[in-house]
């Protein structure tokens, strides 16, 4: 937000005093951006928040192998309270009170200033590269089995740099265009298991789903695989800019993408578990399809790893358009140099794409479960930023105007930080040592990466600049202009 004040006052009033000036949203800001026809409207942005998320059931089946069916069904329906609600609800707020593409960055860099403002965007750009990083693996796991050349080697490698190539031109081309390509393949990667909810009917025994042994949980891939597909609802925030009227858009996207998430899991558990006899040793990565085979033969096999394949699309070029757009939000910022501003004929950041892709190509020779258990690790300590930062400001500045206001006050605001701080100790506490070294290091490195950039700009070895169109959140405090 920003305060419209006379030519005659120049002077920055402090937040939460009133002397008459005009408070009107970032929003109505002319956009040095896009045309708002170019704009992400509800539709598109409900399925790019689905895939920043979830993309469908594709990854959940290692739930079932490390805690059975019910405690499987009973993580989809219980963790969305303690920790998607929260976060989208958060998301939700501070996404309207700065509809900007640094998203989460500003919101830290507000609060507590820019120096943790970079470590946010640092350690959110890395775990999201990490993210994109498992798409490749699992679009090429799900395929091995009907192309067995595609389990290794040089085939393999081939495979993921022709895929990684196609889907980056994608985002190259456009955010409407990736907005309803995402909208395109959540309808057709869902289909199937439609389909096989109602050949399963027949088969289902609704006593499988109760099966439970407590003293054989793998907490730590319980917990992780549950923490990767339901985390990440943030990620839309440092797309708010290219969203059309984001203070009413952005809520209301994030409600229903919200709903969709949780049935997309749960509804294809309850099929698999239900209708197929259990085996945990076999639920792990790619397993819908041989439950599709069981059900309904080769050809409803084909068509889940088909939708498979559709959705880890989906999945590429909606968290790729996030991170892209998050390096271009800091470069407008003047946290990194300008050129990572600089936008295609397409509205599209050039060099946050290229930077993207290369880390997911780096980062694409890993397993899925060093993949996941990796990211979590980064994207916690990210989150514990977010959270600090929005208690924060609402203690510091109470009477900011909010589009969208969670209720509760300031004494709400931290209730509702504490289950998933809680959750994020929990996670951490169940790291490997290996992960939790990785991860410590790449903190580590950002750092010390903030004061070298600082130099660079001191320096003047490369140019750094400030967009005019963003609300000052450094001399006069957040929201001020």
């Amino acid at each position: 937000m920003k305060l419209r004040v006379s030519a005659q006052r120049e002077a920055a009033i402090p937040m939460g005093d009133y002397n008459g000036a005009e408070y009107i949203g970032i929003n109505e800001v002319p956009s040095p951006r896009a045309n708002n026809s170019n704009k992400v409207s509800l539709l598109p942005l409900i399925f790019l928040i689905f895939y920043e998320v979830s993309g469908g059931p594709f990854g959940v089946e290692d739930t079932v192998q490390a805690a059975g069916p019910l405690f499987a069904l009973l993580g989809f329906l219980i963790f969305p309270l303690i920790w998607s609600v929260p976060e989208a609800l958060i998301t939700a707020e501070m996404g309207t009170m700065f509809p900007e593409n640094g998203g989460y960055v500003v919101w830290v860099s507000s609060a507590l200033g820019p120096y943790w403002g970079f470590q946010q965007g640092w350690m959110k750009w890395l775990s999201g590269v990490i993210d994109n990083a498992l798409y490749p693996v699992m679009f090429l796991d799900y395929l091995k089995s009907a192309i067995p050349a595609l389990g290794g080697g040089l085939p393999r490698i081939l495979a993921v740099l022709a895929l990684t190539m196609v889907l980056t031109y994608m985002n190259y081309r456009g955010l409407t265009i990736v907005g309803w390509v995402a909208v395109s393949l959540g309808i057709l990667s869902m289909l199937p298991f439609v389909v096989m909810g109602l050949i399963s009917i027949p088969k289902i025994r609704p006593e499988r789903w109760l099966v439970a042994d407590v003293h054989s949980i793998d907490w730590n891939l319980y917990l992780n695989t549950l923490f990767w597909n339901l985390n990440y609802w943030d990620s839309i925030s440092t797309l708010a800019g290219e969203v059309r009227n984001p203070k009413k858009t952005l809520p209301k996207a994030l409600f229903y993408a919200v709903l969709l998430v949780v049935l997309s899991y749960l509804f294809p558990l309850l099929i698999g578990t239900g209708a197929v006899p259990l085996e945990r040793e076999l639920w792990t990565d790619g397993y819908f399809s041989d439950v599709a085979k069981i059900l309904g033969g080769v050809w409803l096999r084909c068509w889940v790893q088909g939708a498979a394949a559709v959705s880890n699309m989906g999945m590429f070029v909606a968290e790729m358009s996030s991170d892209s757009f998050q390096l271009l939000g800091m470069a407008e910022r003047g946290m990194l140099p300008e050129f990572f501003a600089k936008r295609s004929r397409h509205g599209t950041p050039v060099l946050g794409i290229l930077f993207s892709a290369s880390g997911v190509l780096l980062l694409s020779w890993l397993s899925f479960q060093e993949i996941v258990a990796a990211e979590n690790f980064l994207y916690c300590f990210g989150m514990i930023l977010e959270f600090i930062a929005f208690v924060w400001l609402r203690i510091k500045y109470p009477y900011a105007p909010r589009p969208f206001k969670i209720p509760g006050g300031i004494i709400g605001a931290v209730l509702l930080c504490i289950p998933p701080a809680i959750l994020i100790g929990v996670v951490l506490a169940f790291s490997t040592i290996k992960i939790m070294i990785v991860s410590l290091g790449a903190v580590a490195i950002g750092l010390v990466l903030q004061p070298c950039i600082k130099l660079i700009e001191r320096k003047r070895w490369l140019k750094f600049s400030t967009s005019s169109d963003l609300p000052d959140i450094t001399a006069h405090g957040p929201l001020i202009r």
